[in-house]
Order: structure tokens, then sequence, then C-alpha cells
């Protein structure tokens, strides 16, 4: 097949995002597929006279792409990059080069990429497209909306508000809320923005720069506990994985540098405990109406509860990344793990 594996775009989570697509593209190509990596903002401004020959041009998009860095990327720095029509998400050619294709595989982490308005284009332009459809994106990226959904549904979650910018301040004990307590931007991902704070005063200046990232914040209890991650590939459950971060929380540096984070799959936990964490990663799929994969992130408190933090439509795909860690786990490689997003996309679109 013709697979154009789209990466990158505008988001906080932009690196993360291109190092997935690197996985992808190469396990895709060593699995005999015709593949390109495609930057969804920078685009291709100087493609082939025929498009189709991007499926031979050396490197396959993947000429420049790094390791991940140890910090956020620089978003004005990208946007400078593109000279003409730089309002459009879609950077050159994006449109053409992925209607050409038998499938997009959707490599973006963040931003337009999770949060269902890149699905929704495709969708409106016929494009088949691999994971969750655009309202179940919408729904799970906004995690004031999913924590809400989580509450009325019994997939237990910790108690916590969303502080808006431009309103009055909350007192956090009108939550039944007392410190230490989590901030967390409403869409953001791979724990850009998020802090820890102690006091009231760590408290505002920590809305301070999590409003840098969004105009939505989600405050919420901290649980002291275990952190945890379970996926799902179309409907079977995969084996949790346990996440011990050397220093701190799983925050940005911790997830993507390398022997920051201990990470034991499977994780060395009670078989009940293990049941109703998966049975809850299907609940909280299931009512936020996602579709083909997807990855859970738990805490497991002191007291053997569960609590789910929230759940992710586009987890990383790097080779060393949760899910394909989970899916090895259960004895699907990394190859069998992106044929079967694939398989079972374009069975429902």
């Amino acid at each position: 097949m013709k697979i154009i594996v789209l990466a990158g775009g505008l988001s906080t989570e932009r690196d993360v995002s291109l190092a997935s697509g690197v996985g992808i593209c190469r396990s895709l190509l060593e699995l005999g597929h015709e593949t390109f990596l495609l930057d969804a903002y920078l685009g291709l401004p100087h493609p082939p006279e025929n498009l189709n020959d991007i499926f031979q041009l050396p490197g396959r998009g993947m000429n420049h792409i790094t390791s991940i860095p140890g910090s956020e990327p620089d978003l004005e720095t990208i946007r400078k990059q593109r000279t003409t029509n730089a309002d459009c998400y879609f950077g050159p050619n994006v449109i053409a080069l992925c209607q050409l294709a038998d499938i997009v595989f959707i490599g973006l982490h963040g931003g337009e990429g999770e949060n269902g308005t890149v699905q929704a284009a495709f969708d409106l332009m016929g494009i088949r497209y691999t994971g969750t459809g655009h309202l179940g994106c919408a729904v799970s990226m906004d995690k004031g909306l999913t924590k809400e959904i989580f509450l009325t549904t019994e997939v237990n979650t910790p108690k916590g508000f969303i502080q808006h910018k431009d309103a009055p301040m909350i007192d956090v004990t009108e939550w039944g809320l007392d410190f230490p307590i989590v901030l967390k931007p409403c869409s953001g991902g791979s724990s850009i923005g998020v802090f820890i704070v102690h006091t009231i005063d760590a408290y505002h200046k920590a809305l301070k720069k999590s409003f840098r990232y969004e105009d939505e914040i989600v405050v919420e209890e901290y649980i002291i506990g275990r952190e945890f991650s379970c996926g799902i590939l179309d409907n079977q459950i995969l084996p949790p994985i346990e996440i011990i971060p050397n220093v701190g929380f799983f925050d940005y540096a911790n997830k993507y540098q390398a022997g920051a984070t201990q990470e034991i799959c499977p994780a060395l936990i009670d078989e009940e405990i293990t049941k109703e964490m998966q049975a809850l990663t299907l609940k909280a799929f299931q009512v936020l109406k996602l579709q083909v994969y997807a990855r859970a992130d738990f805490i497991l408190d002191q007291n053997n509860k569960l609590y789910c933090l929230e759940i992710n439509t586009l987890p990383g795909m790097t080779t060393t990344s949760l899910l394909p860690q989970e899916a090895n786990a259960m004895g699907i490689t990394y190859g069998e793990l992106c044929e079967t997003i694939i398989k079972k996309s374009m069975k429902i679109r």
C-alpha cells in the first residue's frame, strides 16, 4: 500500500511526534509498503513533478530527524520556516499527498493532530486515516470534559475543576481540595505545563506558567501512588506497564530521555488490580467513543485504589514508547502493531 505517515505539526509534542513517525515509517518500509514521512505543518515545498515519486525519494522524508531533545520545541521558530500561507495548519502539498495515499497513518501528538480537527478535515475530503475519529479525539483531548464524563460513568478519576484564564480565581477548598494539588493544561500532552504545587503562592505562580500554554487549566487532587499505563488495541486490552521515574514525576524530560525512567511490563501487581485496570481502560475507551487503539494512564494509591487520569488517542509510537512495549509483552512486534492499526482503521472508514 501507499502510506503517508503524518507527523510533526505545530504542537508542543512536535519532536515526539516526529520520532514516532520515524519508527512507524521505517517499520512500514520493512513490511514492504510504499511509505513517506510528511510533516503536517512544514509539508513538502518542493515535491517531484509526479507526486507519486515521493515514495522513491532518498530517506523517505526521514533525512533530518534526530532524537527527542530534553525540552519542548520552539514553535515560533517552526512557524518562521513557513514562508507561504502560514495561517493554514497544513503545509505545502500535504493535502494532495495525503489524497494520493491508500491511508494516512497519523503519527501526530497533541494540538490539531489529536483534538479531532485533522480527522474532521480528512473525513470531509474522503481521506482514510488511522485511529479514532474526530469526535472521540475531540472529547478525549479535553481533560476537563473527559473528567466530567468519567465522573458520570463510574470511571474513577481524581476530583478537580477547570480554571479559566479570564475567570475569577476559584478557591480550591470549595472543591474539597487541599495541597498538594496538580495543575495541567486542559488539552496538552507529554506532561508539558504540568505542575505539582504545595502552597497557595506556588499555585498562583504555576497557574501563570500553565496559562502560557492554554486558557483552560485542570486543577485536581494529587494522588500519591504508583504510575501505570494500560493500552488497548482493537478491543484487546494489553498488559499494564508500571512507570517509575528516577527523580520526580513522569514529566517531559523523564518521558523521553534515556535512562530517566524505569518501565516494567507486565507490571508487577496483583492479578485482581490488573483486571480492574484493564476493565477501566475498556470502559474509558467505550464511553469516550474511541476506535482502534488508545492508552490510558493510571495512579494506584496507597490503599490500592485506582484512578484513571486520562486516555490518549494517539499515544507515543517510538519503538520504546509505552504502547509498543505493552504490545510486545503480548507477543505483538512493533511492525505487527503498526500493521494491525492500519488494517483495523481501513475496516471502519
